[in-house]
């Protein structure tokens, strides 16, 4: 608007002059050359508005394209906004997913550790392991270890027969075990308990003449003594009981020693 002053007062001016013009046309100028005049004035205000036709046309294509970039302007910042929006969705879909993908690995990690654990109580089972037996340690097979503590468990409670069967096929099952020396001496109880004295001694005899630091060799001795008095071997028995004494003299079986010998003589 402010653009097209300059022309307006342009075309004002030549009205006003074409009226002037007009009026002392008369009395200045005769006929012709008045309608020179008024020919030019029209000529100069005709191309006055073809100025002022061609101005706001120029005005008009300016705005209009200047409407066009703005509006261009405007779908290029929606545009962007949306790849923004796109953007941070994707961002978040990734942060979702790598949040999961953490709580996938932490969960496979602990299954697998839980995995590694069982596997190792599985194969525990089958290792061999450190035992202590009668104040002896030693190396022993879970299957070894559960056949002995089950024989054992037999000959406390009071099955004799099926405990000393039980430590027969044990000792030939396990001929190199470190439960020998206990698995003889228990053998040889359940047989004197179920009054086979003769096996009895030799399986007491084994025990001593194998391990003769063995906890039970003193028990040994004095259960082959009690064999030899009832089989009527009051020689043997009291030479065994002599070298109990001897062998042993500190220990209970000792002392049990010593009062049957006292009662023998």
């Amino acid at each position: 608007m402010l653009a097209n002053r300059p022309l307006i007062s342009r075309f004002c001016a030549l009205a006003c002059m074409l009226v002037m013009a007009s009026s002392a046309s008369a009395g200045l100028f005769d006929d012709e050359e008045a309608r020179r005049a008024i020919l030019d004035l029209r000529q100069r205000l005709e191309a006055v508005k073809q100025e002022k036709a061609d101005t706001d046309r120029k005005i008009a294509d300016e705005t209009q394209r200047a409407s066009d970039e703005a509006a261009q302007l405007r779908r290029s910042i929606l545009d962007l906004q949306n790849q923004l929006e796109t953007a941070r969705g994707d961002m978040a879909k990734l942060r979702g997913q790598n949040e999961q993908l953490a709580r996938d690995v932490s969960e496979f990690q602990r299954k697998q550790k839980d995995a590694n654990a069982g596997l190792e109580d599985r194969l525990r089972k089958f290792e061999p392991q450190t035992v202590s037996v009668d104040g002896r340690e030693f190396l022993a097979d879970p299957a070894e270890k559960r056949d002995y503590e089950a024989t054992l468990a037999l000959f406390r409670k009071g099955d004799f027969a099926n405990s000393g069967s039980g430590f027969v096929d044990f000792l030939n099952k396990y001929p190199q075990s470190g439960y020998r020396p206990s698995a003889l001496f228990w053998l040889g109880n359940a047989q004197y308990a179920t009054k086979d004295c003769k096996s009895a001694i030799v399986n007491f005899r084994s025990l001593i003449s194998q391990t003769p630091d063995h906890v039970h060799v003193p028990e040994a001795r004095l259960t082959i003594a009690n064999c030899q008095l009832e089989a009527k071997d009051t020689k043997g028995a009291k030479k065994t009981l002599e070298e109990l004494i001897a062998a042993h003299p500190s220990t209970d079986a000792a002392n049990a020693a010593k009062d049957r010998l006292s009662r023998m003589k």
